[in-house]
């Protein structure tokens, strides 16, 4: 037998991702949705105490559904571009595990909420490329199974924590669109911006909020031209976009070697990734749906979309953020960085454009939104919960506009934080321009006070003056600092202004 060789592959990956939608409470129930709602730096519940009659699967007790995570999804399918079912229903998926203690998941099978859609991603080359959406369908999680006890002490059996069990869930599923490792890791991050614009998930991965799994085959051609289509594979559960980049690279590898070695395709199967040995591992082969016995939930009712439902929520999604983006490059001018920043965040965006509202640059107003940017960060809170309002933000714009304070991100910050200070949450039109005047940051606009400075600096400084007058224009720079140093509190463009003047 001749020796096997790939000379060339194809790589085709479909993802599966699972997205916690941050409702108050849990898809069946009441109870308080301590997983999908959680933000960074809440303390969690104690294990099992997020939990009650419907969650633990007592006799007798009948699930409610929770409308605003069926929104939630539906508004994410909306921006995905999918067709939304105006009927959908609700299915048992059986099986048996410690982490579901009805023994069943309500899911749904064949009338998901949201079908075939598409989201366009930049491919390695910067190229946009879409990827297909091929469903998007709501269901509860399970909860979690522990292999070792809080705080990190080694047991020889599992425990289960059943705080994360029945919280609502929107499972996504892409066609195989995705042909390498770092696609598909883009793909990831940019629904991770979606879902958190949209504010149906907080999105964060290192509190579970997304988990993805990769579907993998590759399509080898070998020396003599033939073709050969390895089984498909599932990745369960990685939470982190490095992690999602690499088992995907380490498993088409895997995959490539293990045909050119045996010859054997595999069969589909699910695997697992070991992050400390860097490598996929198997699980189990592949379960098809008729090994779950789907049938329909006789408990719940089924969802029925309205136009009037449907118009309302198109109204919640608004504007997203690939258009939001071209209108802040195409029509207010940022680059390319700052509109992507600022598009990705639907709250900052906002903020953004409520200064612009106010008659402030979008330049001016993009770089005031870094100061605060960097409070915000500072504080570890959210722009729209530092105490800053688009207001106080746009009176500073219109100081440095007028040249009365410098246009630097540190003076800005100065202000701001002064403001704070007042415990102010809505500034009157001339606060900001009293703490600045109280703090010293006012600069002169009196043109004979800047000339006489420079007179001065002119008179006891001719070598930088000619400097300036053999050609170096570093010389400039000079004699600007040596007048902003001499008399405090000038404005600085205009001291330039005045010596360009000057010396002609």
């Amino acid at each position: 037998m001749s020796e096997r060789k790939c000379v060339s592959y194809k790589v085709l990956v479909g993802l599966e991702i699972h997205v916690q939608l941050a409702t108050k409470t849990k898809m069946f129930t009441g109870v308080a949705n301590a997983s999908g709602a959680m933000k960074p730096g809440e303390t969690p519940p104690e294990p099992n105490t997020a939990v009650d009659e419907q969650i633990m699967a007592f006799p007798g007790v009948l699930p409610v559904m929770n409308k605003r995570a069926v929104e939630y999804s539906i508004m994410t399918g909306l921006a995905l571009g999918c067709e939304i079912a105006r009927f959908s229903k609700w299915d048992r998926k059986s099986y048996y595990y410690p982490d579901l203690p009805k023994n069943y998941q309500i899911s749904q099978y064949d009338l998901p909420l949201c079908n075939q859609g598409s989201f366009e991603i930049a491919s390695e080359d910067g190229t946009p490329k879409t990827i297909r959406i091929r469903r998007a369908h709501l269901e509860e999680d399970a909860g979690k199974l522990l292999h070792e006890a809080p705080g990190g002490y080694a047991i020889d059996f599992s425990i289960v924590d059943l705080n994360r069990a029945g919280t609502p869930l929107l499972e996504i599923v892409t066609e195989p669109d995705l042909t390498t490792p770092k696609e598909v890791a883009t793909f990831g991050q940019e629904l991770q911006k979606l879902v958190q614009f949209l504010g149906v998930s907080e999105g964060q991965m290192q509190l579970g909020h997304m988990r993805f799994e990769p579907n993998i085959n590759v399509h080898i051609t070998d020396q003599n031209g033939e073709v050969f289509k390895t089984a498909i594979t599932e990745i369960k559960n990685l939470n982190s976009f490095s992690v999602l980049e690499r088992a995907t690279a380490y498993e088409i590898r895997r995959q490539i070697h293990q045909w050119e070695q045996t010859g054997n395709l595999g069969r589909k199967s699910t695997y697992g990734w070991d992050d400390a040995k860097e490598e996929t591992f198997l699980q189990r082969e592949k379960e098809e749906a008729h090994d779950y016995r789907y049938f329909p939930d006789p408990d719940l009712m089924p969802v029925e979309v309205s136009d009037a439902w449907l118009m309302e929520l198109k109204g919640q999604v608004g504007e997203l953020p690939a258009a939001r983006r071209k209108r802040y490059a195409d029509s207010l001018g940022l680059n390319a960085t700052d509109a992507a920043s600022l598009a990705a965040d639907k709250s900052a965006g906002d903020f953004f454009e409520g200064i612009v509202e106010k008659g402030i640059p979008a330049k001016r107003a993009s770089v005031l939104m870094e100061a605060l940017r960097e409070m915000s960060n500072e504080r570890a809170l959210r722009i729209v919960d530092i105490g800053i309002a688009p207001d106080h933000l746009a009176e500073v714009g219109k100081l440095i506009e007028s040249g009365k304070i410098a246009a630097s991100k540190e003076v800005t910050k100065k202000v701001l934080d002064a403001l704070l200070g007042t415990g102010k949450t809505v500034a009157a039109p001339n606060t900001v321009a009293e703490l600045a005047q109280t703090l010293g940051l006012v600069q002169t606009t009196d043109t004979a006070a800047i000339d006489a400075a420079i007179d001065a600096v002119l008179a006891t400084n001719p070598k930088p003056l000619e400097d300036y007058k053999s050609g170096k224009q570093s010389a400039m720079g000079a004699l600007v600092g040596m007048v902003m140093k001499s008399a405090r509190g000038m404005n600085a463009k205009l001291v330039q202004e005045r010596l360009k003047e000057k010396l002609g």
